[in-house]
């Protein structure tokens, strides 16, 4: 492609999401410099069954009605075995899977943050920031804005409404472009009329009526605790479009970035290979499937990480669905990712090894994490590094 090509694109992406905002001057970097792409899944994912543990016992005792079967070769909706312990959701068999077998995708099983709030912004301002949670300095400064001021000659975008906090605070002024879909309400009053309308005339209509106008005002609050979770982010159902477009410009232009999809918060009906968790997971797959083949032979000098704020309970709850928790699950994908394998420690799914008898525990930091990958990336110092994550204890997991 050349610049007229790319300009083009570019501007189709504009008219598409009018929010392209930046200063200077536009510059391609080298084809075959390192690009690094940071999806944050906000609202909280559930790991759980994303990367099913399906050799603990202790799994199908907590999820009665959420768990995904054993692998089965005879039952499509169970679980695609990666190793003896671990398997994959199967609505990612076409699209995460191939990564898999081609040894370009990891799992990172057991991250996450040293933040215990189970708060949504908390943990993600916490993350965005990069500094310990007990010891943030500057509430405006974001490590991928410290990360882009170390290298002046990599270029940086996000993909979002407005400028992240992951990306704010910096010396640099970074581009935003508004990638938004549109967000679908969950709970339908027809249904909550019809109920109704069953016990009319009868000696329990009032406490009939009473219950559902309680239960369709705690919903409503649910889903709007639930769309703040994403903060604006835009849900997956569109994300294989937005993907494709991600990939030209970082083709040809950019070389760090971020993007964010919501509608992870999964507190009621959360399904497990249908579902809306199922359904996003189908969606975010599809994109990063279609950001890797956009990418061309670039896929090999990629680097994406898909994160969140924290886990899920590892129990589900009353509602068929999961409450917020802890840690969580990290991916890492690129054309030269040692993939195919489980990265970082771990322990056993198990009652025992449960943090206050609910959440996975985290053994691995996002902050180390992201320290050790970025600085194999880059060839980043030690003191780089501080800059980058301030205290962090960087460790290569050998992802790249």
């Amino acid at each position: 492609m050349n610049r007229r090509d790319f300009l083009l694109a570019a501007a189709t992406a504009a008219v598409a999401a009018p929010a392209l905002s930046f200063s200077g001057r536009l510059f391609a970097a080298p084809a075959d410099t390192p690009r690094f792409l940071l999806v944050f899944l906000r609202g909280g994912y559930d790991c759980n069954n994303l990367l099913v543990p399906f050799g603990s016992d202790f799994y199908y005792e907590s999820r009665p009605t959420l768990s995904i079967a054993r692998p089965d070769p005879y039952n499509s909706n169970s679980a695609i075995g990666l190793d003896n312990q671990w398997g994959l959701n199967p609505v990612l068999r076409d699209s995460l899977y191939p990564l898999w077998q081609k040894r370009q995708l990891a799992f990172v099983p057991f991250a996450g943050t040293d933040d215990l709030s189970r708060s949504h912004f908390e943990t993600q301002d916490n993350i965005e920031s990069g500094e310990p949670s007990s010891q943030r300095s500057d509430f405006r400064s974001g490590f991928m804005a410290r990360l882009s001021g170390l290298m002046t000659s990599v270029p940086s975008i996000a993909f979002t409404d407005a400028l992240p906090l992951a990306f704010q605070g910096g010396k640099r002024d970074i581009p935003n472009i508004s990638l938004r879909g549109n967000i679908r309400p969950v709970f339908d009053g027809r249904q909550a009329g019809i109920l109704a309308s069953m016990y009319r005339d009868t000696s329990i209509a009032s406490a009939a009526a009473d219950g559902l106008e309680l239960r369709q005002h705690v919903s409503t609050e649910l889903q709007d605790e639930m769309s703040k979770a994403n903060r604006g982010a835009p849900n997956a159902k569109n994300f294989a479009d937005e993907a494709r477009r991600m990939a030209t410009m970082m083709r040809e232009q950019y070389r760090l970035g971020f993007v964010d999809v919501g509608g992870w918060d999964t507190h009621v009906n959360q399904g497990s290979t249908t579902g809306p968790l199922a359904g996003n997971l189908t969606n975010l797959g599809k994109g990063l499937a279609a950001y890797a083949d956009a990418l061309g032979d670039e896929w090999n000098n990629t680097t994406v990480v898909v994160m969140s704020e924290f886990g899920r309970t590892f129990r589900e709850n009353g509602n068929k669905g999961t409450d917020h928790g802890h840690g969580t699950v990290h991916w890492v994908l690129g054309g030269k990712v040692n993939g195919g394998r489980m990265a970082g420690p771990q322990v056993a799914v198990n009652a025992q090894s449960l943090l206050q008898n609910r959440d996975y525990p985290v053994l691995t930091n996002y902050r180390d994490m992201l320290g050790g990958l970025l600085g194999r990336l880059w060839g980043l110092s030690g003191s780089q590094l501080q800059t980058v994550f301030p205290g962090a204890k960087p460790v290569d997991l050998q992802l790249v």
